[in-house]
């Protein structure tokens, strides 16, 4: 159901993105009520709790709660790589394309782009990319895989994939990283569990903020060793918390209550994909439509995607630019079924210049 605080009780249909979402009533009556201490003596126990579910759900021995996306993997990051080393990554990971080249000013090492398909990178380019010892080249520090890929469409890496590169980076020494922002999407999506997922690489981020509605909020996961290193990496980033709990408390009902109806959303973008893909001028490939993300190319509608998303916005829908003549609508628990229903004609009204 549609929270009453959400985003078409404004009269609108947000689909510009899974982080739009409002905490349900449980989470704000957890915030509420969440009992708490200061973090950073490391003695709020709310967020004590949400770190032990975190590691528990995916297999490792600790967690660490972040801000955001963006902090949980800049703190990952710089606690594998350091000054003038090298991170291989796909070509248009978040990593690279929207954190705002925090790798360089943060943990001062590179990335090195290898294009991917549908997100995935080869496993031989993997082992091509890491650089032998030589005077001339940087360190090959980390591996930093994204799933679900954003940029690609929302599109799961498939398991065989991570393990297969799990497998190259093993051979070399390389440690791996996992972008996981929408790790449970992916888990939902392809069957396996975020357990299985995980345990091909060595640490992961996850999101709480969008697809599963807490307001605030991201966990590192990992060795416990590393975990402590990263809690000073944190610390240098500003993220030390104090009273916390009361955001770690709609965080744990995001992990335990609301990952499974992450399929509703996923048939939501299904649906919306294959609506869209029918109006005249729109492009949509649907081999990509895998989660919750639909990427619609409004090229041959002879709109610029400025005047596009203006008149669209007229009519009580958002979406957003996502580069050339591409927009991403996202589906989350705010949007039902019956928002689509009426986003796809405002759509339709909006090409036909209606």
């Amino acid at each position: 159901m549609t929270s009453q605080t959400g985003n078409t009780a404004r009269g609108r249909i947000d689909l510009r993105s899974d982080t739009v979402t409002q905490p349900t009533e449980a989470m704000r009556k957890a915030m509420a009520e969440a009992e708490v201490g200061d973090d950073v003596y490391g003695e709020d126990p709310t967020v004590l709790r949400l770190e032990q579910l975190a590691a528990e759900l995916l297999g490792k021995e600790a967690a660490l709660f972040v801000t955001s996306g963006t902090q949980g993997n800049q703190v990952a990051i710089a606690t594998h790589a350091g000054r003038g080393e090298e991170v291989i990554a796909e070509a248009e990971a978040h990593i690279f394309y929207y954190e705002a080249a925090a790798v360089a000013a943060i943990a001062g090492a590179q990335i090195r782009q290898l294009k991917g398909t549908h997100g995935a990178l080869d496993p031989d380019d993997v082992k091509a990319a890491i650089r032998e010892p030589n005077v001339h080249h940087p360190r090959t520090a980390l591996v930093s895989l994204e799933n679900t890929h954003n940029r690609a469409g929302g599109t799961v890496i498939p398991l065989e994939n991570l393990q297969a590169i799990r497998r190259v980076a093993d051979e070399y020494g390389v440690p791996v990283h996992m972008d996981g922002a929408r790790l449970f999407n992916a888990a939902v999506a392809s069957g396996a569990s975020a357990k299985a997922i995980a345990e091909t690489v060595d640490t992961v981020q996850i999101c709480l903020s969008k697809g599963l509605c807490a307001p605030v909020g991201s966990l590192v996961v990992g060795p416990r060793e590393f975990i402590e290193r990263a809690r000073q990496w944190r610390k240098r980033m500003g993220g030390g918390m104090r009273q916390a709990g009361v955001i770690a408390a709609p965080g744990i009902i995001a992990l335990t209550k609301m990952v499974d109806r992450l399929a509703e959303d996923h048939a939501n973008a299904r649906w919306l994909a294959e609506r869209l893909a029918e109006l005249p001028g729109v492009t949509v490939n649907l081999e990509t439509v895998q989660t919750n993300i639909v990427i619609a190319d409004i090229g041959l509608t002879g709109l610029s995607v400025p005047e596009f998303l203006a008149r669209l916005q007229d009519r009580g829908v958002l979406a957003t630019s996502f580069g050339g003549t591409r927009i991403r609508f996202v589906t989350h628990h705010d949007v039902t079924r019956a928002d689509l229903e009426a986003a796809v004609p405002a759509i339709s009204r909006v090409i036909a210049g209606a």
